[in-house]
This record gives structure tokens, sequence and C-alpha cells, in this order.
């Protein structure tokens, strides 16, 4: 038996003894989880350092801090979140009990990402403990010193048989990929997805797939275009722009072109000095792969700013492209990196065919102090989340869904919607021995009147307070003990 089969028994044969089903213990894991990001600030840091490079006041700013939001949230509104949930009744269900039970689905599978290793691995895991399952964590194998203080210091914090951290690369997560789970959440590409997918068929697994694309920036000329380019030059380079939610591409009238590259020109300067090879706010690309590959997405377009790179470093400054056509190598695929483009487009309009015409992004900017322009472009687009004035601030609102559509990914999280997409809604009806005269429109042998009160009873669906059901309980007393009488005694 592989080591990752035993982890994944052993999550297993944990879940089903029930300790998990507990919401104090899912409670006391929760508070275990955020003990352990506060207690090892110092190790996370270092092992971000090395990773990607950021800085010591990057590392709460853009993964922890998030994360004890979510366990804070989590831990506060979790008794309400398990509770049954009742829904509307029909007067056929006036007298039972009508509600959604929130359930434990069984094992998760969490496959983290590299980019933002602690906030895409441990962001799920929250949804995952929240909703009383055992979850087998498996770090990316790119940010190495990250997986390794996973390793060694989770097990220490939280319930190593429920929530056993694997380690490893492609092998390892073939070997995991081919044991049952009842959920696989995985943060990645499109690739890696498709095999995943594949993966989760065999067992009918359901999968939530937490993915990218290229969302695009849309400026309109009505906006205030200091403000704009700030915004979208912080959301841009962050990370050294190794985020799923980045702004992509810029859409912008030809007039306006010369104005945005001096205004985000400015900002680079600002945030990360004139040098920002030595800026430790600026990070650097995860390794020499995506080093060669972002350096040749730059092949056939001209450099506006920036392009400095050394290899050695993994350095790529920040770096905007001017007059970007659309077959552009740039264009081809999703960036990843801090490559900013800029096409031209003469309407909003436009920009909205340039947009559909392409797989729907993970999220989409525009930047306009018109309401009814950006009423209008979310109107007439798709993607998975939308920003108006401003870049990736809707990853850190719990109250919103965090996910993707089409190419850029299925289902959601984040708050009570990470708790949902990792339980089971189950519809619950209890009903009682009692009042059968009401049922006898059903039972055989069927006939025009029992049709005529079947269609009433079915079809009348009712939103009554306490007191309204008291009143109407009594009168379908009488109505039973009368009228149906009438109707349906033998």
């Amino acid at each position: 038996m592989s080591r990752e089969q035993k982890a994944v028994d052993r999550a297993r044969k944990a879940f089903l003894t029930g300790r998990s089903k507990s919401l104090e213990y899912r409670i006391t894991q929760l508070k275990n989880l955020l003990r352990f990001v506060r207690e090892r600030q110092n190790e996370i840091t270092e092992g971000l350092k090395k990773d990607l490079g950021r800085s010591e006041g990057g590392t709460p700013l853009y993964e922890t801090l998030g994360l004890e939001s979510e366990i804070n949230l989590a831990v506060k509104y979790l008794k309400e979140w398990a509770a049954p949930r009742p829904v509307s009744k029909s007067m056929m269900t006036i007298s039972d009990q009508v509600y959604i039970q929130p359930e434990p689905l069984g094992v998760v599978l969490v496959i983290g990402a590299w980019n933002y290793p602690w906030a895409v691995t441990i962001g799920p895991l929250i949804g995952a403990i929240a909703a009383g399952n055992a979850a087998v964590i498996k770090p990316s194998e790119v940010s190495s010193h990250t997986s390794k203080v996973m390793e060694d210091f989770l097990p220490l914090y939280l319930d190593k048989e429920l929530y056993p951290v694997v380690t490893g690369g492609v092998t390892e997560t073939q070997e995991l990929l081919k044991q049952r789970f009842d959920h696989i959440f995985y943060t990645g590409n499109g690739t890696v997805a498709k095999i995943i997918m594949e993966a989760a068929a065999k067992h009918l697994t359901p999968s939530t797939l937490e993915l990218g694309g290229k969302s695009p920036c849309y400026i309109d000329n009505n906006c205030d275009l200091a403000i704009a380019c700030r915004r979208i030059a912080w959301g841009k380079y962050s990370n050294c722009g190794q985020t799923c939610i980045a702004p992509d591409y810029i859409l912008c009238d030809p007039s306006m072109q010369d104005r945005v590259i001096e205004e985000i020109k400015k900002n680079i300067k600002d945030f990360y000095t004139e040098d920002p090879q030595k800026c430790l706010d600026y990070g650097r690309i995860i390794n020499q792969r995506h080093f060669k590959r972002l350096m040749a997405l730059l092949e056939g377009s001209t450099v506006a700013v920036g392009g400095e790179n050394d290899e050695s470093e993994c350095y790529i400054g920040p770096t905007v492209l001017r007059d970007v056509e659309p077959d552009a190598k740039v264009m081809q695929e999703e960036i990843f990196g801090p490559l900013l483009p800029i096409l031209t487009v003469s309407s909003a309009d436009e920009a909205i065919k340039f947009i559909n015409q392409r797989e729907k992004p993970l999220a989409l900017y525009i930047f306009t102090s018109d309401n009814k322009l950006i009423k209008h472009m979310i109107a007439e687009t798709s993607s998975g989340g939308v920003v108006a004035n401003d870049c990736l601030m809707h990853f850190s609102v719990s109250s919103l869904p965090f996910g993707g559509v089409g190419n850029s990914g299925m289902g959601h999280y984040h708050g009570k919607y990470g708790f949902d997409n990792l339980s089971h809604l189950r519809g619950c009806l209890i009903k009682q021995l009692k009042m059968e005269g009401v049922n006898k429109m059903r039972y055989p042998p069927h006939t025009a009147d029992k049709l005529g009160w079947a269609r009433f009873f079915i079809l009348k669906h009712v939103d009554f307070g306490s007191l309204g059901r008291m009143v109407l309980l009594a009168l379908m007393a009488v109505f039973v003990a009368v009228i149906l009488q009438r109707y349906f005694t033998d």
C-alpha cells in the first residue's frame, strides 16, 4: 500500500469514527488552525521569501490575514451554517417539517497552488473542516519551502489522522487521484484540471476547480485615470503578476493609451522605486521554466515600460506592452507574470465583443464613473467575478462566492459558500401518521374530483408566520374532517 493510499485510508477511518461531526470538535480544529497561522508566522514568511521572494509585510497582507478572517468567520457562524434550514411549504406539507440539513461529504482532497500557497490551500481546508469533513492536504511541490512548512508544522496543530499533509510531485498526485474521495478541490491551471476531472469521473467524485484565464480590464474615457492606473498597477504587479485574478490585459480607447502608459509607469516607480530588482516588495518568478515561458511571450510585442530581466534571479521587471494585436503571443494564454499588454478598442461595445469572443475569464475589471456602463458590461458579459473601479479586492469579501465559470473553473468558496460547497445539503421531509384523509386524493382509484383537490393542494404555496400557521392548521383540521370526508370517504 502506497504512502498516499495509507493517508487516505487513515482519513477515511478517522471520519467514520464520527468525531468530525461534532460542531465543538470542528471549532476546536479551526481554532487550532488559527493558532498555527499566528504562531508559525516566521516559518510561513521565511518559506514564502525563499519560494517567491515575498516580503515580510507581503505575507500577512496577501496570505495570512485573509485566512485569519475566514477562520474567525467560520467559528462565529458555524452553528448557524450547520443548523437545519427551514424552507417554504405547500398546502400538502403545511403540517410537516420541511428543511435542509447540511451534512459532511466525507473525505475531501485539497490540491493547492504555488502562487499564494497558503491562501489557496488552507482557504479550502477551512471550509472542509467547518463542514465536518476529513481532508487530505496536497500542497504544491513548486513552492517547495512552503510545502515543507505545511508538512512539518500542520500536524502539530490539527488532527493528523483527519487532516494529513501529503507532499510530493506529479507521481504522488497521480497516486492520490487513484483513491476515492468524496470531493476534490483543485486550484491551478486548466490542463491539470482536465486530468483531475478524468480521475474524479472514475469514482463519480464531484470537483471544485479554481482556475484562471485572461481577465480583461476595460478603462473607460469617463474615469479618474490616475486612480484607475494606480489600482491596476497594484493588481497586476503584486506577487510579480502571479495571481489568477490579476488584470491580464487592458482594453482602452487609442487616445488614452499614452496616458495609461505614463500613469502606470509612474505608479511602478512609486511602488517599487527606480530599480524594482532591488525593492523588497517586488517578488520573483517562481522558477526558470516560468521565467523562460514569460520571456517567450514578449516576442513580437512592443515594450513601452520595463522589460528588464535577470534569469539568474528569475527576475522580470514590471512591464507594459503597447499596441498589442489580438493574435500576439502574449494574448494566446494566461500570462501569470508581470507583463501587461494594452489593446485598443473604439468603444465599450467593442470591448464587450472582444471579451465575449474568448473564454470566460475568472475576473472582469471595469474602470468608469458611469454606473449605467458598469451595469451594461455586467449584463452583456460573463465571468467568475466582476469588480468595478478596483482590482483583486473581491477575493477578500467573504460574503461573495469566489470561483470561475466555463474555462475559468467551477464551484466556489469563501465564508458560507465554502461551507455549503463542501457539504451535502440534505432535503428532509418529516411527516406524521395522521390526517390520512388528505392523502386520499393521491391514492387510486383516480378521479376528476381527486385531481381537482390535488391541484389545489400541490400548486398552492404558502408562507405564513407562526400565528398564521396555527390558524391554517385549525382550518385544515376542519377541512379534513368535513370537506374531504364528503368527497373521499368510502
